[in-house]
């Protein structure tokens, strides 16, 4: 295996913080999860210095990844970008939940400061960090994280859903009042299950009040897969009305999937005045082509 040197960080560096244009969008995120996968304090210190871009869908991602990284030299960076109020919400709530992700309980002071913040997607990220921190700190975290069959550090583990029919944790999941970490532990119950009556469960998410739990649904979706979504992510993105945190994520969704009506769809709405959804589809239709593909990893690590 050839060796990760100083020139592997170099040219990654290159590509991620390139803005002269030469290198698209897509180039940068694959580069971004590049640097995700090796880790390393030199890694999470590139990706740090791309929240100086104007792009608020590329520093959301930085954000993200440096959350699944679980390297807690990111925590400071990840803070720093919680409490910038000049900040897009959308950032600052993905720097909470990568907080959240890292798992380290130095973040709850800050994080029980924002968990009253007067944006709602920051706020509630930050109410779900809380809960993600303290789960695992409790007896039954480890077994808890077992049950996921994804990668992903999610910000709430999946339900215990022995004996739990999927119309009942579909209850659990539209249930609003029920604090919010429960529900997105029956959120991630049913993304685990996997069939199509799992999928028109969480689709009734996207008709939640809250704009982080219908972009948490698009985001589940992506990680599924799963056809049957495509009617529901296609819908939230055509609205213009929608929140764009949520339609930027069902773009990416509909990406992953990668069936053929979605193509023209992520082409139409690559010309969208939102910025983020316009990027967001530019992306999309990147994975488009790399699920397409059929390519081993979406990024490759150069090495020397």
């Amino acid at each position: 295996m050839a060796t990760v040197n100083d020139s592997t960080h170099t040219a990654l560096r290159d590509l991620l913080l390139n803005t002269s244009g030469q290198v698209s969008l897509a180039e940068r995120f694959r580069a971004l999860f590049s640097l995700k996968a090796l880790k390393d304090d030199r890694s999470v210190a590139i990706i740090s210095e791309g929240f100086q871009d104007t792009s608020s869908l590329l520093k959301h991602e930085l954000a993200y990844v440096l959350g699944q990284m679980g390297n807690l030299t990111a925590l400071p960076v990840l803070e720093r970008v919680l409490r910038e109020e000049t900040e897009d919400p959308m950032v600052r709530h993905e720097a909470a939940e990568a907080m959240g992700a890292l798992g380290s309980a130095s973040s709850l002071p800050v994080l029980e400061k924002f968990a009253a913040h007067r944006e709602p997607a920051i706020a509630e990220t930050c109410e779900l960090a809380i809960g993600r921190i303290r789960h695992e700190q409790s007896r039954d975290a480890t077994v808890a994280a077992k049950s996921s069959a994804y990668t992903s550090v999610d910000p709430a583990p999946a339900a215990a859903d022995e004996g739990l029919s999927t119309a009942e944790l579909g209850r659990q999941l539209m249930d609003t009042s029920l604090p919010l970490f429960e529900r997105y532990r029956a959120m991630f119950a049913l993304r685990n299950r996997g069939d199509d009556a799992s999928v028109l469960a969480l689709a009734q998410g996207l008709t939640d009040s809250s704009c982080l739990f219908r972009h948490e649904i698009g985001f589940v979706f992506g990680q599924m897969q799963h056809p049957a979504s495509v009617p529901a992510l296609t819908r939230a993105l055509e609205d213009s009305t929608e929140a764009a945190m949520v339609r930027h994520e069902c773009a990416e969704a509909l990406g992953s999937i990668a069936t053929p009506e979605v193509l023209p769809i992520l082409k139409k709405f690559s010309q969208d005045e939102e910025r983020v959804v316009r990027e967001s589809c530019i992306v999309a239709l990147d994975m488009y082509d790399y699920e397409q593909s059929g390519q081993f990893q979406y990024a490759t690590v150069p090495t020397t």
